[in-house]
């Protein structure tokens, strides 16, 4: 058995998810595996992970769900519900984790406690020019002095929080620089499968992107006493770009109408209130 289950969340960019699988070859780490949470992908998708599978490079399973809009909450609490761990990493499709990713998370992780990573956040040039080859043979994860001026401008279509790309080990510099009050960002967070299912996973009824699939994780995990555990500059990973996505409105109002009860268990989670 596998000691943890990597969630992907996808739609569609099999390009992307090309990128991902070979640097999920190159990790350090190898005793995992592979969940695609698939929110209603096409043939391309199906076909990519079907050749990975022959390769055997590591167990794959595809959860998928009819494209019926983003229904990103759904299609992970059907994922969770399929892995065959008891720990659990999630990142998007379009993020490609450093080497040391899963090794990070696995020796990181403790009991009652949500491991919170952060992410580089690659510009449009950088993005389009990625290759397989920087991935396989690492050059990709070099912070250059370009990407650096790149990140003070804060420039959208340009790199910026490279600073999130310095693999730091050294225990006292961590302390300096980290966040002692880190929070769940979505594409980079672990966690005992336990614990996501004291809260019953993820809240469906956010429809759209954001808040749903973090900060209101976040929240509830919060309210049943959990800690979280900064892995900035340890769990690393690179953000593809893509034109900013914009959050749906209806998700805030119902996550501050959430936020006023105190109970931390979603109804509408993994397990369905028949009532």
């Amino acid at each position: 058995m596998n000691k943890l289950s990597l969630i992907i969340s996808v739609y569609n960019k099999p390009e992307n998810l090309n990128l991902i699988f070979h640097a999920l070859k190159n990790q350090t780490f190898k005793d995992f595996e592979v969940i695609i949470s698939d929110d209603g992908s096409g043939e391309e998708i199906r076909k990519l992970i079907q050749d990975w599978k022959e390769s055997e490079f590591f167990s794959i399973t595809h959860v998928w769900q009819e494209n019926k809009g983003f229904r990103k909450n759904k299609i992970l609490n059907k994922s969770v519900s399929m892995c065959n761990t008891d720990y659990l990493v999630f990142i998007d499709g379009d993020c490609i984790p450093h080497h040391k990713f899963l090794e990070i998370h696995n020796e990181e992780k403790e009991n009652n406690t949500v491991l919170c990573g952060r992410r580089v956040y690659l510009g449009k040039e950088l993005s389009s020019n990625l290759t397989i080859e920087s991935i396989e043979n690492r050059s990709f994860e070099n912070i250059t002095f370009k990407m650096i001026l790149q990140s003070f401008k804060r420039n959208e279509t340009e790199s910026y929080s490279v600073e999130e790309g310095f693999f730091i080990q050294n225990k006292f510099i961590r302390n300096l620089i980290i966040n002692k009050n880190p929070s769940i960002l979505g594409s980079n967070f672990s966690l005992h499968k336990n614990l996501l299912l004291k809260i019953n996973g993820f809240d469906e009824n956010y429809i759209g992107p954001g808040i749903g699939e973090d900060m209101d994780i976040e929240w509830r995990l919060r309210k049943l006493g959990v800690k979280m555990k900064s892995v900035k500059n340890l769990a690393i990973q690179y953000h593809l770009y893509h034109p900013k996505t914009k959050e749906e409105n209806k998700n805030f109002v119902y996550f501050q109408n959430i936020k006023n009860n105190i109970n931390h268990y979603c109804e509408n989670g993994i397990v369905k209130n028949e009532n």
